[in-house]
């Protein structure tokens, strides 16, 4: 089975899973090893209902103890998914000097005060006078773009076109061409810079039919010459860990991969699909 290297715990503030119930399920699908990769949106308070800070010292000292608790049985991997912010820079780029992650994930949640959840970020973005979602999701492109230029604390970018998950029609009117040059580039730079690409499952549970990015994104990441590939299922919840695992490496090996990256100590290693 598959390793999954994006998985979310009672530490996260939108999962009520306590981690031994996530671990427990990746033991039963017969992983050797899982990433927990807890929520830290730094510098968002006020954008969101929710609080995505995370308590770092009791998050990794939580961590330490599990992997001790199931030596043996699966490695517990330290892992983190930090909210990739231009104005927090400093503060990122000091914290991952300091803490013990195996893997981080660097993801684009929140968009110009707002969290991409929220219905206001397409409003903002044109949806209300053009019934259109492609400036917010061209917005969420180039804010991705520019946020991985500049910064340089994670090991693997994280679901690239999360944004469709939460658009006005999610999907319906989406196709990878229409935001292409964009995504090139985001492409090219985490080629350039030594950084994964993330194949993130949860697009399946999410109705959208796709892993995020869609497979054509993937193709070409591949074309460029990316070899660096990380596969998550972002579960929130027991039944969701390794979710859509053999569809992702169907679609992987159709892309023309034939091995996916996990991260020891923030460095990578390749396993076949």
């Amino acid at each position: 089975m598959l390793c999954d290297f994006h998985v979310h715990t009672s530490f996260s503030a939108d999962s009520k899973s306590p981690a031994r119930e996530q671990i427990d399920a990746a033991i039963k699908l017969g992983m050797k090893e899982i990433c927990i990769t807890d929520h830290h949106d730094y510098g968002t308070g006020g954008m969101c209902h929710l609080d995505y800070t995370l308590d770092i010292p009791a998050y990794f000292a939580a961590l330490k103890e599990l992997r001790e608790e199931y030596r043996g049985r699966i490695c517990v991997r330290y892992g983190i998914e930090l909210g990739l912010m231009l104005r927090e820079r400093e503060y990122l780029e000091d914290l991952v000097k300091t803490i013990p992650a195996d893997f981080i994930i660097g993801s684009n949640h929140f968009i110009d005060g707002y969290d991409v959840y929220d219905k206001n970020f397409y409003l903002d973005n044109g949806y209300e006078t053009t019934g259109s979602d492609r400036g917010a999701y061209l917005r969420f492109f180039e804010s991705s773009l520019k946020r991985i230029q500049t910064l340089d604390c994670f090991d693997s970018l994280g679901h690239l076109d999360y944004v469709i998950r939460y658009g006005p029609v999610k999907n319906a009117n989406y196709r990878p061409e229409d935001y292409m040059d964009v995504i090139d580039e985001i492409l090219r730079v985490l080629i350039q810079k030594g950084k994964a690409l993330e194949c993130n499952t949860a697009g399946f549970k999410y109705g959208l039919g796709h892993p995020h990015p869609y497979e054509e994104i993937l193709k070409r990441y591949h074309e460029l010459g990316g070899e660096l590939l990380t596969i998550g299922s972002d579960g929130h919840r027991p039944h969701e860990v390794g979710g859509y695992f053999s569809e992702a490496a169907e679609i992987l090996k159709s892309c023309g991969f034939r091995y996916y990256t996990v991260f020891h100590e923030r460095k990578p290693e390749f396993l076949p699909l």
